[in-house]
This record gives C-alpha cells, sequence and structure tokens, in this order.
C-alpha cells in the first residue's frame, strides 16, 4: 500500500493532518512517528483506532538507527516533517531540548531520509517529497508598519525556539541544494483549533477560563500575530505536497492579524455568548496583564499571495468561524483537556505565571 511517513503526528498540527489525510477513503496510509513528549498525545488519534492504513510509531526522529528502519520497511514516497519542540516560553527555560529535536533531529532525520531516497529507483525517486513544516517567527519581528513577511524575507530569530527553527529551514534547503533530496519547507503563522496543548494562548485561556483562574495577557497585550484555523492549515500542506515546486518554500497565512488582547476579549465575548458566568458577568473580569516574557516579539504578519498565486490555495475559515469551532470543541471536549492537564502541565503553569 502506497504511504506517506509522518514525524510528530500525535501533536497538535500533526495529529489534526493525520486525521484530515485519513478522512479521504483514497488517501494513502500513514507512517505515524511521534516521540509522545508532554505535548504528543495517542488520545487526539482515537478516531483511528482500527484503521488499518493508519501505523503508529513511538520513535525519535534523532534516532537513526528507528529512522533507517522505518523508512526501509515502509518505502514512503513522502515524509512530512512536523515533529519539533515549539513553544517559545519552554524554549527560554529549556533551550537545550529544542537544540536537540528541532536541529540535531532534523539532520538525523534528512540524513536517514537521504539514504533511503537515493537507493529507490529512478521513477520512486522522482516522485518523492520531503515537506518541511516550519514557523514565520524565524523571520524575527516587525513594527506596526512594517510590510508582512514573505518567502524572501531575511531570517531574525530571536528566541531559542525560532533560532532552532531557522536552523533546521536552513538543514533542509542545504540537503536539496547540495545532494538534490526533493523538498519543499512551508511556514506557517500561529495555528489555532482542536487538540492544541493548553500551553498555547487560545487553549489556555479557554481551560483557565472554564476553571475560573485569572487569565494571564503578557506586557500590554498588544503584541500581533496572525491567526491560522488548523484545517485550513492542513489543507494548505496537503496542497504544496501535491503540487509545490521542488526546493521552494511557501508561507500560509490566515490573513487574521490580531492583538493578543483582541484574541482573549473575542474568546471571553463567546464564552459569554455560549457558557454565561454563574454571577452573570463577563469572563474578561478574569483578565490579569502580567510581565512580559524576555525578548517577547511584537508582530509577525505573513504574506500568502505565493501559495495562492501558485498553488490556488486561501484560508477557508475566518478568525470568527474558526474561533467559534474551536472554542465549541474544547466545551465539546473536556475529557480530553482533563486528561492532558496532568501533574507535570499544572508545574508548568506555576513555574511560568509565578509572578
Amino acid at each position: 500500500m502506497s504511504c506517506i511517513l509522518v514525524t510528530g503526528g500525535a501533536g497538535f498540527i500533526g495529529a489534526n493532518f493525520v486525521l484530515d489525510w485519513l478522512a479521504r477513503p483514497d488517501a494513502d496510509a500513514v507512517i505515524n512517528v511521534d516521540k509522545l513528549t508532554y505535548a504528543g498525545n495517542r488520545h487526539s488519534l482515537a478516531l483511528l483506532d482500527g484503521d488499518p492504513r493508519h501505523r503508529f510509531v513511538q520513535a525519535d526522529i534523532g534516532d537513526r538507527a528507528a529512522m533507517d528502519d522505518l523508512l526501509a520497511r515502509y518505502r514512503p514516497r513522502a515524509v512530512v516533517h512536523f515533529a519539533a519542540e515549539s513553544h517559545v516560553d519552554r524554549s527560554i527555560h529549556g533551550p537545550a531540548a529544542f537544540v536537540d529535536t528541532n536541529i540535531v533531529g532534523t539532520f538525523t532525520l534528512l540524513e536517514a531520509v537521504r539514504a533511503c531516497w537515493q537507493a529507490l529507483p529512478d521513477a520512486a525517486r522522482a516522485d518523492f517529497r520531503f515537506l518541511h513544516v516550519s514557523t514565520d517567527e524565524v523571520f524575527g519581528s516587525l513594527s506596526a508598519t512594517d510590510a508582512p513577511f514573505g518567502e524572501t524575507t531575511a531570517y531574525a530569530p530571536n528566541s531559542p525556539y525560532s533560532a532552532s527553527k531557522a536552523a533546521s529551514d536552513h538543514l533542509v534547503r542545504a540537503w536539496h541544494h547540495t545532494y538534490g533530496l526533493p523538498v519543499v519547507t512551508t511556514n506557517c503563522s500561529n495555528n489555532y483549533g482542536p487538540y492544541q496543548f493548553p500551553e498555547k494562548l487560545i487553549p489556555l485561556m479557554i481551560a483557565r477560563a472554564l476553571a475560573g483562574e485569572s487569565l494571564p495577557v503578557y506586557g500590554d497585550g498588544q503584541n500581533v500575530r496572525d491567526w491560522l484555523y488548523v484545517g485550513d492549515h492542513c489543507a494548505a500542506i496537503r496542497t504544496v505536497l501535491a503540487a509545490g515546486r521542488i526546493g521552494e518554500t511557501y508561507n500560509v497565512g490566515g490573513w487574521n492579524e490580531k492583538t493578543n488582547i483582541d484574541v482573549v476579549h473575542a474568546l471571553c465575548d463567546s464564552l459569554d455568548a455560549l457558557l454565561p458566568r454563574d454571577d452573570g458577568t463577563s469572563y474578561r473580569a478574569q483578565i490579569r496583564y502580567v510581565k512580559d516574557r524576555p525578548g517577547h516579539d511584537r508582530r509577525y504578519a505573513i504574506d500568502a499571495r505565493k501559495i495562492e498565486r501558485e498553488l490556488g490555495w486561501r484560508p477557508a475559515e475566518t478568525f470568527e468561524s474558526g474561533l467559534r469551532k474551536t472554542i465549541a470543541w474544547y466545551l465539546d471536549n473536556q475529557p480530553w483537556v482533563r486528561d492532558v492537564m496532568s501533574g507535570a502541565y499544572r508545574h508548568w503553569m506555576g513555574l511560568q505565571y509565578a509572578a
């Protein structure tokens, strides 16, 4: 059976992609490789239990022997590389894991894939693709009047996380230009949607609002991000994998620039309508401004015209429609939320927001 190999397929974006991919009856099988760190969750893939097209393997992309074995055994026609440490706050507290996974892990995976690809028959080698999923944070910070990030914007990462992702992007580019590996890279803006670990802004605020806890907003709340619904991102990755030009990068954005405080206000207003507080006041009353994190980039914005012009992709969701779907999912899936909010998660929240 034809298959693709997905790394990090039990994480937030990876799990959404695998679920979206296998929702089609004619889809290639998926070999799903995930180390299952704190952010990887097998429960996110429960809908695929019993599906013979989904093979889950717990393994580390930094384990060369494991990667060689999987690639030799399944001979995927493509590798979609999500696996990464991805939270800026965690990278500030512990950058070593980000170097190990995002840089060394990507290097190890590239070397294993290169060896497998070079051994393929000519036709299979020509059809093979390595799709590297990256972030807009590699481009650094914008002022309020700067043009959005384009594919040729110079890299200027400002956090251990974004620096490690920038390094992985450079490795992928080099393996194409030096060895001919057929790669495509995507750089996406802030994702949100179902199955996101509640350390990121939107699921964090939903969880804390429902628990009656404070809603911590960094600094003055005016940091700007472009918001991309995860289902739209999955559609973009599918499109790039099918038709993206080898060696190219494609920015994937939602055309939804919002300040952090505007996002939190919109979330509170939606919860007010869907699940009012017992005292009748708005969830906005729970908002608290907290000390800004070190090196907090002021603004990210994505120019996603290239992927629309070349491949015809454009996001289907507005921020408002995507947020409604996201809140509804979290309200309907509280057992999943409770399961991931373990003692380790509570310890992390105490460390991050103690001040």
